[in-house]
């Protein structure tokens, strides 16, 4: 049975109701619908807990597809109860955590609107992102990190718009990314736009994002390694270079 994805339309959607559809060889859980985001992307899967009836709870240290796209499991962390199947959860995600992955996402697409060059690598953490360029070019990660700032200070709306995925096959060329395609076969793609009428950025990408630039917060590139001849990793940071530890 598949899942519905209740993230794609609601980011902020913290907590919501669910029934057990099955229980895999594994421990994963299965619900018929969740907030929880599953890894995909570069984005770690969402943990928080899911509440019984009875108020006890089953603890989830992490989510993922399941055998196919449209199928969520929700794996516990060691030794937790199991649900029956047709239990009724309460679903609780730990959105502390999923917040500050959300706007490192979305920090994460800023360095793509400063950096113009096509994406080979990204990987999205709590306190520390990389995105990496198929770039030779030298540049002052003090610039990057001031062009960045000026749009999380300038407080752009971040929307969403669907397009088929019809539309994206005959479209390519707006995926920035040269190794991580966009989620599809689900017959819809999100694209993730910046600015009015995406005047900053629009591209297609399937993880959680926050509503407005500002709420990004301060954040700075601490380091640009050299991977390769053609190759720049960035690593971004949330705060400031002087209140952070060297890299």
């Amino acid at each position: 049975m598949t899942t519905t994805a209740l993230f794609r339309d609601d980011f902020y959607l913290s907590t919501a109701e669910a029934v057990v559809t099955g229980i895999g060889a594994d421990g994963g859980i299965a619900l018929n619908q969740t907030c929880f985001y599953a890894t995909s992307g570069g984005q770690p899967g969402d943990s928080g807990f899911l509440e019984r009836t009875d108020g006890s709870r089953i603890e989830v240290a992490t989510t993922r597809h399941g055998e196919t796209k449209d199928i969520i499991v929700h794996m516990p962390a060691a030794d937790q109860p199991v649900p029956e199947v047709g239990e009724k959860l309460v679903l609780h995600i730990d959105w502390p955590r999923r917040y500050k992955l959300m706007r490192m996402h979305t920090a994460c697409h800023l360095l793509s609107v400063v950096c113009q060059f096509p994406i080979t690598g990204a990987a999205v953490g709590e306190d520390e992102s990389r995105v990496d360029f198929d770039m030779s070019e030298t540049i002052d990660k003090d610039a990057v990190t001031a062009a960045m700032m000026a749009l999380v200070e300038g407080n752009h709306p971040i929307y969403l718009q669907w397009i088929t995925d019809a539309e994206l096959a005959a479209n390519p060329d707006i995926v920035k990314s040269k190794n991580v395609r966009p989620p599809m076969g689900l017959g819809r793609v999100s694209l993730v736009c910046i600015g009015e009428n995406a005047l900053i950025d629009s591209q297609p990408c399937g993880g959680t994002h926050v509503s407005e630039t500002q709420e990004v917060g301060q954040i700075f590139i601490a380091k640009i390694e050299k991977k390769g001849k053609e190759n720049r990793r960035f690593r971004i940071r949330f705060g400031t270079p002087e209140a952070s530890p060297a890299p």
